[in-house]
């Protein structure tokens, strides 16, 4: 057997008389007059392909192990189907069965699971409808991403999953260490979970000879590249030690973040406006099947807001006239507003969806509020930040102009509490030939959460990292 192989949504263009293969995990099988109807999934399209077996092609043993779960390949005569929804199906003519699933304890039955218990089984909910169509975006968004930069001249870069220095000046990171050692298992008797101890207590004696985390962005890291090579971009996993069990969070995700030389605020605003629609437009055009069952079961008028997203002119306004805006308006927030503040989901969305209409980009936003990188602006109050907001999600993107000049970068990290030495490298950048230079950061699940309707981030990545799971 050889990777080329005709894929289901390639049967589908088949014509009529074809004689072609198919390869799959069967979905359900039912049985009517003789004759056997299975629905048969490869994942390469949202639709499955019926398979027809009429009487007696099939031996009787091996027709009772075609059952839901099992892993097989048809071979067979593509024809007209006289059922709806469908141009054509498969009447077989021979079946290998290459791996069998015993009904009584396949997980994925043919009636409806919740999401909460498919995570549980998230090795097998890739063979479901929405998950599948949840994993096919995402691969269609990943390619779109990549092809956006590679068309404008980025050059991709890999940055270090391992740092020693924090940027966002959070402190919410992960540890890494060699530095351990297992004393017990827990009192509670549970043998699948031990207790650990420092061996030493002095960094110098780990692995790396000091602190080292796991990183929870790779943009200082692309900076550096950024300020030789122009413009790049990086794409890979990120990491938060938040303790927070809600939707929105996860302890790893994808960010993807694009810096670029001799671009100020107004030139990043123009990217992440482009960017988006694009993606978003690319997702639209390759995924027809998959986002018309996300409108029809996840999200009512999914598909208009993304169409409406894609085409749209972003409306820009900054912090300061957004806040007037929130202040005149006669609506209750649960959050009080007042400048100053970090805007809430429950303000940015009315921003969006009630006062404009559609997306919206902010800009200069109180310094006291954003990160120790951001260009600081002549009022002495706000950085050049820009944050994209949608309807129905709020902020998408969050990026800025960074601070170029030397003296005012160590009196931005010294005045939020960091030290200078972890930085001493992002320092030279301003001290060996500084320019102006911006950048963004896009959480790769919050924009597939966007682009399906799904309610939880964890449900947008094959496996997810949240407080007290680690599976798989």
């Amino acid at each position: 057997m050889d990777y080329r192989r005709t894929y289901i949504r390639d049967i589908f263009q088949l014509s009529p008389g074809s004689k072609t293969e198919a390869y799959g995990w069967i979905k359900t099988r039912r049985d009517s007059k003789g004759i056997s109807f299975v629905q048969l999934s490869d994942g390469s399209c949202f639709q499955d392909l019926q398979v027809v077996l009429n009487a007696g092609v099939i031996e009787e043993q091996v027709l009772k192990s075609l059952t839901t779960g099992a892993c097989v390949r048809f071979c067979g005569t593509v024809v007209e189907s006289p059922a709806s929804g469908q141009a054509v199906e498969l009447v077989g003519d021979s079946v290998e069965l290459f791996g069998a699933a015993d009904p009584a304890t396949y997980p994925l039955q043919k009636k409806g699971a919740s999401f909460e218990y498919l995570r549980e089984i998230a090795h097998l909910r890739a063979r479901g409808n929405t998950f599948g169509a949840v994993f096919r975006v995402r691969n269609q968004a990943a390619w779109a991403i990549h092809r956006f930069f590679q068309e404008r001249g980025f050059h991709y870069v890999n940055t270090p999953i391992i740092t020693a220095s924090d940027a966002e000046g959070a402190g919410a990171m992960f540890s890494v260490s060699t530095n351990l050692e297992v004393i017990a298992p827990l009192e509670s008797g549970d043998s699948g979970h031990l207790a650990y101890r420092l061996k030493s207590a002095s960094p110098a004696e780990d692995f790396f000879g000091k602190p080292a985390f796991l990183t929870v962005s790779g943009q200082l890291e692309a900076e550096t590249v950024a300020l030789g090579m122009t413009n790049v971009y990086t794409f890979g996993p990120t990491f938060r030690a938040e303790n927070s069990n809600s939707s929105r969070h996860l302890a790893e995700f994808w960010m993807v973040e694009p810096e670029m030389a001799f671009c100020d605020l107004e030139g990043n605003m123009n990217l992440a406006e482009e960017f988006l629609k694009e993606v978003i437009a690319h997702v639209l055009d390759t995924c027809g099947g998959d986002l018309a069952f996300f409108n029809q079961r996840i999200e009512p008028a999914l598909l208009e807001t993304l169409e409406h997203v894609a085409t749209s002119e972003f409306e820009r306004l900054t912090y300061t006239e957004a806040v007037k805006m929130l202040e005149a308006s006669d609506e209750k927030f649960e959050f009080p507003i007042s400048w100053g503040i970090d805007l809430q989901s429950e303000h940015e969305r009315w921003l969006t969806e009630t006062r404009v209409g559609r997306p919206v980009i902010l800009t200069d936003y109180p310094s006291d509020i954003k990160a120790f990188y951001m260009r600081a602006n002549e009022d002495g109050k706000t950085v050049r930040a820009m944050d994209v907001l949608a309807p129905r999600i709020g902020e998408i993107i969050g990026g800025s102009q960074r601070e170029e000049r030397l003296n005012v970068l160590e009196t931005r990290i010294k005045s939020g509490g960091l030290p200078l030495e972890p930085y001493w490298w992002y320092l030279d950048l301003r001290r060996f030939g500084s320019a102006p230079h911006s950048g963004f950061g896009l959480g790769f699940e919050r924009l597939l959460m966007y682009i399906t309707g799904m309610k939880n981030i964890r449900d947008v990545i094959p496996y997810h990292r949240t407080p007290g799971n680690a599976d798989f």
